[in-house]
């Protein structure tokens, strides 16, 4: 009976559409919910959402990030936002080059002109 309750779920990757991971999500945000005994309009009460933004989640529509944080939230999983984008560290390198200021930009890749392409024949 476990194996039947979560059959339905899939590996999210990046071969997936848009629209399957959206789909996958939301029946993880349905499966959590249930497993919290809430129903839609308890979750949508307690995260200050309506109730349809809830049943848009669910069905796998977009949604703006907010509401999902309301949601993960009210579901306890806003502790797993970190391991979606972690903190980055700071390479020994950069504090070399950046002298301890914190990185603004990236860097672009430059060309070099001084470099005069080889060509067969130029072996001097």
């Amino acid at each position: 009976m476990l194996k039947d309750k979560y059959e339905f779920l899939m590996k999210i990757e990046g071969l997936l559409t848009d629209e399957a991971i959206l789909g996958e999500l939301g029946k993880r945000f349905a499966q959590r919910r249930l497993e919290l005994q809430l129903s839609q309009e308890m979750l949508a009460e307690q995260a200050g959402v309506s109730k349809r933004s809830v049943e848009r989640v669910e069905a796998g529509a977009a949604t703006q990030i907010s509401t999902m944080i309301r949601m993960l939230r009210v579901l306890e999983l806003l502790d797993r936002l970190e391991t979606l984008v972690p903190e980055a560290g700071v390479r020994p390198m950069d504090l070399l080059k950046l002298k301890g200021k914190a990185r603004k930009r990236a860097s672009s890749k430059k060309k070099s002109t001084d470099e005069v392409p080889w060509t067969w024949g130029d072996e001097a």
